[in-house]
């Protein structure tokens, strides 16, 4: 079979309806262009399968993105992220590969349209991902860390079972007294929110519970959200928080509250912050093990590239490490709930 002839700077132009010298513009990042001339020329090009000739040698790369909000965040100071960037980067330098971090805020950078790079570790892909459908249509390799939002037959991904995770942190908290569990949840379209959350519902309805659920929110430093809650003689006496600050939001309202930790309330939080060891009590958390899953997306990464083949997904396992703030209590005396 003879190959299918690559579109030319010709091909785009006529496509997007501009001149040659556009395109070339528009490719290359040079030139005075409109942003919306540079991104269309860029997006007709990504459609007719165009990929920037190499006229020089260059490092193979890997490239690295968070694209769970299309928003400017700096997820390289999340515990989570900050740990497997760095397991990564040590990964693919010992394959032979530099490592390209790529910002979060994909609604006003386009550059994964003419980004050069052999393969791509997507950290978190919600449903709709323009980043993942740019990269889908010129054919670079991609793993995910986290199922994908929107998975096709044949992705590679590594994730941990959050199904059987989520039910271990709920038995924990059942053995240790606590009868109505509540979960801090994050309500995004990625695969991890919705998991959870799922997996939560599924343990409360196998018990006749009535599932208790918080949305996650991120600027709510003294765990408002939390408040009504934990009032009252139907108050939740125990709450899972699925994300990195939520230990802290629920420090926070059990302070405000008056109600003691672990006797009144019994708190468990998914995060890799080792700050949690030392605060007051010092908070059960659950680690998903960054370092050996950015580990082994990167080693599922270079295995696609350069054989062709690699295992469609690898479990990792997570890790329950109890701590004060999960550990069996007594109910407080009444009128002494306070700390």
């Amino acid at each position: 079979m003879s190959p299918v002839p690559r579109p030319t700077l010709a091909d785009i132009a006529r496509a997007a309806e501009v001149s040659t010298a556009t395109v070339s513009h528009a490719l290359n990042g040079t030139g005075r262009l409109a942003a919306t001339t540079r991104r269309r020329v860029r997006e007709t090009a990504t459609a007719l399968g165009y990929a920037t000739p190499r006229t020089a040698p260059r490092t193979r790369t890997l490239g690295v993105a968070v694209t769970t909000y299309a928003r400017a965040w700096n997820y390289a100071e999340v515990a989570y992220f900050s740990r497997a960037l760095t397991a990564a980067t040590s990964a693919a330098h010992a394959h032979g590969y530099a490592l390209t971090t790529l910002p979060a805020d994909r609604a006003a950078d386009d550059a994964w349209h003419g980004l050069a790079v052999d393969g791509m570790l997507i950290m978190d892909s919600p449903r709709g991902d323009p980043m993942v459908h740019a990269l889908r249509a010129r054919g670079i390799p991609l793993v995910f860390d986290g199922v994908p939002g929107d998975p096709r037959p044949g992705d590679h991904w590594v994730d941990n079972d959050h199904e059987t995770t989520t039910h271990e942190v709920l038995d924990h908290l059942a053995a240790s007294g606590a009868r109505r569990i509540a979960l801090q949840s994050g309500s995004g379209n990625e695969h991890y929110a919705r998991a959870v959350t799922q997996a939560y519902a599924g343990w409360c309805a196998e018990r006749g519970a009535d599932p208790l659920v918080v949305p996650f929110d991120g600027t709510d430093g003294q765990g408002e959200a939390f408040d009504t809650l934990l009032r009252g003689p139907d108050r939740a006496d125990a709450v899972y928080a699925a994300y990195d600050p939520g230990g802290r939001q629920l420090l926070a309202a059990a302070a405000r509250l008056d109600l003691r930790i672990p006797d009144a309330l019994r708190v468990v939080c998914a995060s890799e912050d080792p700050g949690y060891a030392t605060t007051r009590p010092p908070v059960t958390t659950v680690t998903l093990n960054p370092e050996q899953t950015a580990r082994a997306a990167v080693t599922l990464l270079v295995d696609l590239i350069e054989t062709g083949t690699a295992p469609t997904s690898v479990v990792v396992p997570a890790g329950l490490l109890v701590r004060d703030s999960s550990r069996a209590g007594q109910p407080p005396a009444p009128g002494h709930a306070g700390l």
